[in-house]
């Protein structure tokens, strides 16, 4: 799977946002954490981004978190989306679409940790930055409408259990991990980088596409297609603007998400889908040897 993993980097980590480095997603990474899913049995996905000028959240994250909890539902794994209440009307409206279950709005991160999870999966969820305050990508101190879900990070890691994480800015949760090569990317950020790790990061243009990419990793280890539809995408970022929600670059409620249209998101499906496809046909041809 590794050139199935090096191609999806291709596509949902080339850098097309201007934020992050190119070669900031790993190969090793990218399927350590499809294997993380994968080995799961009962995992939480945190996700929202709130955008106080917009008085809304953003249209990032949900989408990935939701497309991921019906992927792993099928796989026969318990799973619970979490947000905060800031952030549940795109949240909600993402699970509509894809008919799963509602996610559970919380506060605190104790009600993480409700139930028994082996792994917790954050996806543009904004993390503390290494003063404890949280920063959105105009260096924007909003703590106060941001919820310490993060903090459940560092709980889950002090009691053994695993976070994987996918962030496009640095200032999401599990951006700490790499925080001394974010300093050296964007030094004029210092300041709102997140400080909280994790075990394994993502790092992606857009975060939803990071979210896809692992879904297609976990389909491929799977032996069978668990994402989601260009219709849907579309669906879900229609759904969510419906709702108020804003595109967090713009602060615009039209139908895109970190400044790209939905066109453009749709056509990421078809792409990450594709290359789902050639290499599932290639790992059945006879006589073919493909990357391990």
């Amino acid at each position: 799977m590794k050139i199935l993993a090096e191609r999806l980097i291709d596509v949902v980590a080339s850098n097309n946002s201007g934020r992050l480095a190119r070669g900031m997603c790993k190969v090793e990474d990218l399927l350590c954490g499809a294997r993380l899913l994968q080995a799961a049995k009962n995992v939480a996905v945190i996700t929202g981004f709130y955008v106080p000028t917009a008085e809304a959240p953003e249209t990032d994250g949900p989408p990935g978190a939701g497309v991921l909890a019906r992927a792993l539902s099928i796989l026969g794994k318990k799973v619970t989306i979490y947000t905060d209440p800031l952030n549940s009307s795109a949240v909600e409206a993402c699970c509509r679409t894809l008919q799963i279950g509602a996610p559970q709005v919380i506060e605190t991160p104790d009600e993480l940790f409700e139930e028994d999870k082996d792994l917790l999966v954050y996806i543009e969820r904004l993390g503390a930055a290494s003063d404890g305050c949280y920063y959105n990508m105009r260096g924007e101190d909003i703590s106060g409408f941001t919820a310490p879900l993060d903090k459940g990070a560092i709980l889950a890691q002090s009691r053994g259990i695993p976070v994987l994480a996918v962030g496009d800015g640095g200032n999401e949760v599990g951006m700490g991990l790499i925080y001394q090569d974010l300093v050296k990317v964007v030094p004029s950020f210092r300041k709102c980088l997140c400080a909280i790790g994790c075990d394994v990061l993502i790092p992606s243009d857009v975060s939803n596409w990071g979210a896809y990419a692992l879904v297609a990793l976990l389909s491929a280890l799977s032996g069978r297609w668990l994402g989601h539809t260009p219709e849907e995408e579309r669906a879900m970022i229609d759904a969510m603007i419906k709702a108020g929600v804003v595109d967090g670059k713009t602060c615009q409620a039209v139908s895109s998400v970190d400044g790209f249209p939905a066109l453009v998101h749709e056509d990421k499906i078809r792409e990450i889908k594709e290359l789902f496809t050639e290499w599932e046909d290639k790992r059945k041809a006879p006589e073919t040897v493909i990357g391990s």
